[in-house]
């Protein structure tokens, strides 16, 4: 089957893709959401460079879906059904994804490809997510924090390692998959991955009135 892997640039993207991977599934196509107004990864807020290196290091060839900066969930749906139906003409007939147990998201994921004709993949779905991001960091990936809800985590934990250290620390209540939206990451090594990617901090920003972003560049 040819099939579509929705890849946000974080950890559960890298741990689902290299499930596939090892489950000798060929990959046609990754496709990411990217907010047009800010050029970045939607809601992860990663610049798209980084973005576009991130995909030649894996060796998949990428497509993008442009939202604007205050999309809808009809503008999702609409923009996502157009592109998945161009890359259907093409020979796609599988879409994966990375979630692990939100049950609406799933629905609406499984709605949207149902629409196009196309089956939905859900390789980490109803997995642990406290061995995952353990298996995340034991299997040698290596990703960052970018983007942390201050009603859960202080601004110092944007643009941490997501590490031991980070698993071990993370407070009371928060998933260590960030399943909630607690957080969202970058990375940029692990074994689905043919280089590592060098990149450097800078500045941390406050938006929304609720999130902190680390804003990461190539080093």
């Amino acid at each position: 089957m040819g099939l579509i892997f929705c890849w946000s640039g974080g950890k559960d993207s890298a741990l689902a893709l290299n499930e596939l991977l090892q489950q000798g599934n060929k990959i046609d196509t990754l496709l990411t959401t990217v907010t047009k107004d800010y050029d970045r990864i939607s809601i992860h807020g990663v610049r798209r460079s980084l973005l576009k290196m991130q995909a030649e290091a894996v060796g998949i060839p990428l497509e993008e879906v442009f939202l604007s900066k205050d999309s809808s969930d009809e503008e999702y749906e609409s923009k996502m059904q157009d592109k998945l139906i161009e890359l259907k003409e093409r020979g796609s007939t599988s879409i994966a994804y990375g979630d692990i147990f939100l049950e609406w998201l799933k629905k609406k994921r499984v709605s949207l490809a149902k629409n196009v004709g196309m089956e939905c993949v859900f390789p980490l779905w109803g997995k642990d997510t406290n061995q995952l991001a353990n298996s995340f960091v034991g299997n040698g990936f290596k990703a960052v924090f970018t983007c942390v809800d201050s009603k859960v985590l202080s601004k110092e934990w944007a643009g941490r390692e997501f590490d031991t250290w980070a698993l071990m620390n993370l407070p009371p209540g928060v998933d260590p998959c960030g399943e909630n939206g607690e957080f969202h990451t970058f990375v940029y090594e692990g074994p689905i991955f043919e280089y590592e990617l060098k990149i450097k901090r800078g500045e941390i920003v406050y938006r929304e009135d609720r999130f902190y972003y680390c804003d990461f560049m190539l080093g």
